[in-house]
């Protein structure tokens, strides 16, 4: 009778866990990038933790805004946004507005690998690596009961039928009724503010990406976050023989936030804030 043969080691090497991964180390001396357990070890999004990984190994001057970093990575600019915003709350990533010559507002952006007033080393009494502490219940702090959820029957019936049109142009912009009632509200501003559906529908639809890696609903609220004013302009009606043509995303200069716009600049808040001071 053959005698089986196998590949696998006769014994493991002493001293190496019977489970979970073991780690085959190697020394590096050139680049590479210290990062703290802290934020790799970072529950939530796996984007946020890409997102922070991938700008702390840049060098000092490189661009971060959404445009870069969309350009680097698969993810879309609501993902990349959203990653941006966590690491700004968490305080690794900071903003600050300051006055250069000639009095121009600026914004320069500072990324800590250790948030302000946080210690890098674990303390002795803390928890095992990949174990969260078990939140405990505040009962003060308990979440209100929720409200019915809105019916698309108590919403414009304009704006119902604007979304309710979306997946003859998309067949993946199949929303549910809950989903209408919900951005049926946000619609209907745009269509206060004179905006024509077909143009709203073109503004939601134009250059969605091949994978829908959030819900639909998700994707159009986020456009339908952008000021309804700004679109007024190019809402009039076409002329014979053309196509309305879709601004494109800009990042910018003062929050780095994505808006639309012909040219490159600052969005609508950040020029009304500037008007504000300029004012006072």
């Amino acid at each position: 009778m053959a005698e089986s043969q196998s590949n696998a080691r006769l014994r493991a090497d002493a001293g190496a866990p019977t489970s979970g991964v073991i780690h085959i180390r190697t020394r590096l001396t050139a680049d590479f990038t210290v990062i703290s357990n802290a934020l790799a070890q970072r529950r939530g999004s796996a984007v946020t933790i890409g997102v922070a990984t991938y700008i702390l190994s840049l060098p000092d001057g490189s661009p971060i805004s959404i445009a870069a970093l969309c350009e680097h990575f698969e993810e879309g600019e609501i993902l990349i946004s959203r990653a941006l915003r966590e690491l700004e709350r968490a305080g690794y990533l900071e903003r600050r507005r300051e006055r250069g010559p000639g009095g121009h507002i600026r914004t320069r952006t500072f990324f800590r690998s250790v948030p302000e007033g946080c210690d890098a080393r674990p303390s002795k009494d803390s928890e095992p690596s990949g174990v969260a502490p078990a939140p405990v219940p505040d009962p003060a702090s308990a979440p209100a009961p929720e409200a019915p959820p809105a019916s698309p029957a108590d919403a414009d019936p304009r704006a119902v039928a604007v979304l309710a049109s979306l997946r003859h142009v998309d067949s993946r912009l199949l929303l549910s009724g809950q989903d209408v009632a919900r951005l049926a509200p946000a619609v209907a501003q745009w269509l206060a503010a004179g905006v024509l559906p077909t143009h709203i529908t073109e503004h939601l639809t134009a250059r969605l990406p091949d994978r829908l890696l959030a819900r639909p609903a998700g994707i159009l609220a986020f456009r339908l976050t952008e000021t309804p004013v700004r679109v007024v302009n190019r809402a009039l009606p076409p002329e014979p023989g053309s196509r309305a043509v879709t601004l494109p995303l800009q990042t910018c200069d003062g929050c780095e936030r994505a808006f639309r716009a012909g040219t490159p600049g600052r969005c609508r808040d950040c020029r009304s804030g500037d008007r504000f001071r300029a004012a006072c």
